[in-house]
């Protein structure tokens, strides 16, 4: 009876010892390799796993926000002994890498902000177009990893004249009711993308690819609109201009076809004619303009539209204008009276000299109707 007693009591411990064991194994302290806190001291509980009710004691500073520390594990235990804690499982651990988190705000991130904040106020454009330098040169900013919360801006001073601005701005703090505040100062200041000439450029001068480029100017530089890229290429300035002046949309025209006192080609256009003389601009002026020409001939001056380069055209009056039939303006000759002998060298020097009339262009027809009328008549 004894025995049985005896073995079953060896059975019931020899069952127990495994099981107190694992308890052993799970409960000792176990010190990490790496750590990360966010807040600005490591805690017992941080260095180690199963810490107990020890995990809430302070044992070191942090590193500054955002960085990274090295603890000698010799160093750590000396720490933890002294803070009653002993019996911490090492390992091959050499050192305990501390890293802190922090919310890292970039110097754009704070610029965004601050244009955000003045966006279309104080008449201010788009936030994009705010260019935002601060006081003290900010580069960058870390903030305790607890500040999760969005940049609210709370107060906001500007003046337009300076472009100075005071701003303060609130962020919400995951482990304080209480937002952080942070406030800056500096200048902001409205800029456009406009042209800005590479060279000095003079009034004859036709713009270039190579002679504009893009760049970003304050919109107080730039008084009206702003002339693109793209618009100034192939244009001509209406005043010489000097290397780095921004262009604007008033400075600009399109290019002279024809300069003053320029030899011209005078194109005089009608229904069925098409006769070139030569001339001399009187002005100067792009295509579409209408200019003044004097015809070299008969040195009167004669006005036309600026068609190409070196090019003048002055258009005929239409065929369709009515006419008197030409059988009616011959109906009194006789056959035994001759026709006069028809000038064509002044006919054509007459429809180049100025803008042809309806009334003109049957004059200058009828003189060679009458002949073939008298032709017909005395066959």
């Amino acid at each position: 009876m004894i025995r049985t007693a005896l073995a079953t009591i060896s059975a019931l411990l020899a069952l127990a010892s495994p099981a107190a064991a694992a308890d052993d194994f799970i409960a000792s302290p176990t010190l990490r390799a790496s750590v990360t806190v966010t807040s600005d001291v490591v805690r017992v509980g941080d260095l180690i796993d199963n810490a107990g009710s020890a995990a809430l004691v302070p044992v070191y500073r942090s590193p500054d926000l955002g960085t990274t520390g090295a603890l000698p594990v010799a160093q750590v235990l000396s720490v933890l002994r002294a803070k009653q804690v002993i019996g911490v499982m090492t390992g091959d651990i050499k050192e305990v890498q501390v890293t802190r988190l922090a919310r890292t705000l970039a110097s754009k991130d704070l610029e965004n902000a601050v244009a955000s904040a003045l966006e279309r106020r104080f008449g201010l454009g788009d936030a994009a177009n705010i260019a935002v330098t601060f006081d003290r040169g900010v580069t960058e900013m870390r903030l305790d990893a607890s500040n999760s919360g969005a940049m609210q801006p709370v107060a906001t001073r500007y003046d337009a004249r300076s472009g100075r601005f005071d701003l303060a701005f609130e962020i919400a703090n995951d482990n304080n009711p209480t937002p952080t505040k942070l406030r800056f100062s500096g200048t902001a200041i409205e800029m456009v993308e406009v042209a800005v000439l590479t060279r000095d450029i003079d009034r004859a001068d036709t713009l270039k690819s190579s002679d504009v480029a893009l760049e970003r100017r304050p919109k107080a530089e730039v008084t009206g609109e702003p002339a693109s890229r793209e618009r100034s290429v192939g244009m001509q300035l209406r005043r010489a201009m000097r290397a780095g002046t921004p262009l604007r949309a008033a400075d600009i025209v399109k290019p002279d076809f024809v300069v003053r006192d320029q030899a011209v080609t005078v194109i005089f256009q009608a229904p069925g004619l098409y006769l070139t003389t030569r001339g001399k601009a009187i002005e100067s002026g792009a295509e579409g303009d209408t200019v003044s020409v004097l015809n070299l001939q008969s040195k009167r001056t004669l006005t036309g539209v600026v068609t190409g380069r070196g090019q003048v055209t002055i258009q005929g009056a239409s065929q369709s204008a009515p006419m008197v039939p030409a059988v009616e303006q011959t109906s009194s000759l006789k056959r035994d009276k001759a026709p006069a002998p028809v000038d064509t060298a002044a006919l054509l020097r007459n429809l180049v000299q100025a803008p042809a009339s309806p009334a003109q262009i049957a004059e200058a027809q009828i003189p060679q109707a009458r002949v073939s009328q008298a032709q017909a008549k005395s066959e």
